[in-house]
């Protein structure tokens, strides 16, 4: 199926079924980082728009373990860059109304936890259709290692799609069920 279609019916079966109870497991989250001996550092999270699956309290559980938090921030050319955040600081909406950092302390996440509107067994994503997050793990590819774990309700699992070039996979994906690897 074509992803534009996918992203369509996706994003309508999200808004219908969508569930602010169904949550990602904090303390399977927190044995993920440990087995890949991820102790502090930085998380690289989001905030949830358009019925996304949530990530705010797994990231303000891991602040209060002294992780360190940052949030995207976007730019031009379909481009962005992830900034030091806090619970206690301030944010303001971007040209899309989604919150970001107003501290610009750019910084390079040690994990990236990543939105998605679908995904397939083999954890490629597709998103809104930017290539922000696909053009950010590349850029990051080249400065460091790094773990990307997807987000996502189980029911945005699809079986398959075109993945084209500049795709990346993700290292994981979360769903309120299960752990895909």
């Amino acid at each position: 199926m074509e992803k534009n279609k996918i992203r369509k019916t996706i994003l309508k079966v999200r808004k219908l079924k969508y569930d602010k109870n169904l949550a990602i497991n904090f303390k399977n989250f927190k044995n993920l980082l440990t087995k890949k001996k991820i102790y502090n550092g930085y998380i690289g999270g989001y905030f949830p728009v358009n019925y996304e699956i949530d990530c705010l309290k797994i990231l303000s559980k891991l602040e209060t373990d002294k992780f360190k938090i940052s949030l995207p921030k976007i730019k031009k050319n379909n481009l962005m860059d992830f900034f030091k955040y806090s619970f206690r600081d301030p944010l303001k909406l971007n040209k899309y109304g989604i919150p970001e950092p107003i501290n610009n302390s750019k910084i390079y996440p040690d994990v990236i936890i990543v939105p998605l509107v679908a995904f397939n067994d083999e954890l490629f994503r597709i998103g809104y259709g930017g290539g922000y997050y696909d053009r950010y793990i590349q850029k990051l590819i080249k400065k460091k290692k790094f773990l990307t774990i997807g987000f996502a309700f189980s029911f945005q699992k699809v079986p398959k799609f075109r993945v084209d070039t500049f795709d990346k996979s993700l290292d994981f994906i979360m769903t309120e069920r299960k752990i895909y690897k």
